[in-house]
Order: structure tokens, then sequence, then C-alpha cells
């Protein structure tokens, strides 16, 4: 199958830097080790027990979940076979693995309790129809944690992109910022898409109304203008009725 040459481009960015990919991105105390820990308190406060995690890399979060929920069924879907390669060698079962799309997950709706994400959605072009697909094979709960282009920069850089954000214009200026590639490229981050978590929230919340939100990097109470990134868990149900 013939994918769009930014798609091609960050894919083989992930093939030649597998190996290399956790001492590039994984840190002990960054946003998504915060976001993991409170990820895993709530799959404990919400009864959940089967977790998909998209675009799962190296399998950070199928690993983590994994060795310290032992009851839960957690499972990565990832499109190169080289991080998940990496993954297995970790510890991780290759049985929890599946190849495959963001965009057309291979999966019926309903089939697992919490979907997840941890950094993907900003190298998705298409970030909104895999969202939708997120929410459609979640049964419980879906779980952001990404960033926030709005909350990214100084004061005044922020101000400028969130009013035009507001106006309509943000497309346009961003269209003008990356000459027409609507990406930016780097050696260590690969493609990456202008994409801030809270243009998802439309998305989640007809089927998952109950949100909660935190900010993963240390920022002023107003996230959407100040958090560079945030984590996000959506759900349909009343604390109150949980089982705990």
């Amino acid at each position: 199958m013939t994918h769009p040459p930014d798609i091609e481009r960050q894919r083989g960015h992930y093939r030649t830097t597998a190996e290399r990919y956790d001492a590039m991105h994984v840190g002990t105390a960054d946003e998504h080790a915060l976001a993991l820990q409170w990820l895993e308190g709530l799959i404990r406060f919400f009864g959940v027990r089967r977790v998909l995690d998209v675009g799962c890399g190296t399998g950070r979060a199928v690993h983590w979940l994994s060795r310290r929920l032992p009851d839960v069924e957690v499972f990565g879907l990832e499109p190169v076979p080289a991080m998940i390669a990496v993954a297995i060698r970790k510890g991780c079962r290759p049985d929890q693995f599946i190849v495959g799309s963001a965009l057309d997950l291979p999966f019926p709706d309903d089939s697992f309790d919490l979907v997840c994400e941890f950094g993907v959605l900003h190298h998705i072009r298409d970030d909104r129809r895999a969202v939708r697909e997120m929410v459609r094979v979640a049964k419980k709960a879906t779980f952001i944690s990404d960033c926030n282009n709005f909350g990214q920069g100084r004061p005044l850089t922020r101000l400028v992109k969130q009013c035009l954000h507001k106006s309509g214009l943000w497309p346009l200026a961003d269209f003008i910022k990356t000459k027409g590639k609507k990406y930016h490229f780097s050696e260590e981050d690969g493609v990456a898409y202008s994409y801030s978590a809270f243009d998802s929230v439309g998305l989640i919340a007809p089927k998952f109304p109950k949100s909660y939100y935190m900010n993963t990097v240390s920022s002023h109470h107003n996230l959407y203008r100040n958090a560079p990134n945030v984590a996000m868990f959506f759900t349909r149900h009343e604390e109150s009725s949980v089982n705990r």
C-alpha cells in the first residue's frame, strides 16, 4: 500500500530510529511518565479490564501497565514492526501487539474498556479520524496524553496562536508557516503536525461526556492557554457508580 510522502517519511523515520527511540524520547520523569501514573490510578478506580494503546511505539505504556496491573489485558497497535520488535525484546509478549493504522483500527465497536494514546496524535495527519476510531472501539473510556500547540511558546506567541485559532485562521497561518506542507520535520521527532488535545474534546464528548484534565508539564491554571502538554480522561460513568 502506497502512503502519502509525509506518512512514508514518518514511518521511515521510526524504522531507522527504532533501536534508539527510547534513548531519544523516553524519560523517567517526562510528561508521559506522569500521565501513565495517573492512568494507572484511573484504570483501578473505574474498573477497567481491557486496554488498547494506539501508536504504542516501543511498548512503553503496554509494558508499564502490564507490570503494574497484572489483572488487566493490555494491547498495543503500531504501524512500524521495527518498533514492536523492540517492545518484545523489552519483555512484552508478542500476542500483545497488532500491526495496524490508527486511522482504521481493526476491531469491532466497543472492543476495549479503555483506548489510550501517548504523544501520537500530533504525528497523525488526520488526527480527527484517529480520535473517532479510538472512541469507536472504546467501551468505557478514552485517554489522551499529548501536546497543546496553543499552550506552547512565549506568552506573546501563545496569545497570537490562540487569537488565530479562535478566529478560525489558524489553518491558514499553519499552511503559511510550513510553506504548504502542513507539517514540520526534525531528526529528533520526525514528522509533526499542528495539534492541540483540546481540539479532540468535541469528538470524544458525545460518547464520553464525563471529562478530567491534568497538565503534565507545570503550567498556570488555564490549561488551554498555558499548558504545553496535557492528559485527558473521558468516560460515561459517574464517580458514584464506580465499583471500587
